[in-house]
């Protein structure tokens, strides 16, 4: 964020959202495998889980079943892009499944 260049928020006409695109948003399928590796190394399932349990309320709220393409870097992290992209709920669902599984 501390960077000149950082857009924390995908937004405003087709070159701001462009340069948003990769220069701030968070890409959800990303989480899932953060919050794998974040169980790797320190190996706490439940602290893994806290990174997935937003995407809870992501799923009953926008995109109703679905998860987002991308998310605003600065909080409240709204959801921009597609609103179903599928390697999103996959990498979602997946890393659930591992954690559950332990």
């Amino acid at each position: 964020p501390g960077h000149p260049k950082y857009q924390g928020h995908d937004g405003g006409d087709q070159w701001h959202r462009d340069a948003a695109y990769h220069q701030g948003t968070v890409w959800a399928f990303l989480l899932g495998p953060f919050a794998l590796a974040h169980f790797k190394v320190y190996g706490n399932a439940e602290a893994a889980r806290s990174f997935l349990s937003p995407m809870a309320h992501h799923l009953g709220d926008y995109g109703l079943g679905s998860v987002a393409e991308i998310l605003d870097g600065d909080s409240p992290f709204a959801p921009r892009g597609c609103i179903a992209q599928a390697w999103s709920v996959a990498e979602t669902l997946r890393a659930w499944h591992e954690l559950a599984a332990g």
